[in-house]
Order: C-alpha cells, then sequence, then structure tokens
C-alpha cells in the first residue's frame, strides 16, 4: 500500500490552476465575467475574486460545478494542471 501513496503526486497550488482554467475556458467561451457570472447565479465581483490569484480564499464544490457546467467543460478540466 505504501509503493501507490509514494506515486501520488499532488498539484500544491490547485487554487491557481482552477483559476487559470477557469479563466482559459471562459475566454474560449467568449464570455466576459459577468456573463459567466450570470448564468452560474453570482456575482461578478466572486467571479473576478475567483479568477484573481491576489485573492487568496476557496471556493465551494458546488460553485466549481456549476461554472463547469456552464463552461462546457468536465471538472477534471478544471483541475488540470
Amino acid at each position: 500500500m505504501q509503493n501507490k501513496m509514494d506515486e501520488l503526486e499532488f498539484d500544491n497550488d490547485i487554487y491557481n490552476t482552477i483559476r487559470s482554467n477557469i479563466r482559459k475556458y471562459r475566454k474560449e467561451k467568449g464570455l466576459t465575467a459577468s456573463q459567466l457570472a450570470e448564468m452560474v447565479n453570482l456575482s461578478h465581483d466572486f467571479i473576478r475574486h475567483i479568477e484573481s490569484e491576489k485573492v487568496k480564499g476557496s471556493f465551494s464544490v458546488e460553485t466549481l460545478y456549476k461554472i463547469a457546467i456552464a463552461l462546457g467543460v468536465s471538472l477534471d478540466k478544471l483541475i488540470e494542471k
């Protein structure tokens, strides 16, 4: 069992990976942060907060799920390095 654990690689910067991917897929879809916010029923400021690398914080799995649906991507695409 220990050998399997030794093989795991964790993204120590997962929030920034997610932020970058949300921004990337939002721009690929031609959406503004305001448009994405409307689609997922969140404030524009909160979407900007999520995408900002300057702001430390977190967001819920539910929020991540809603954003993935709105962007037409699977959750794994948002956490892909």
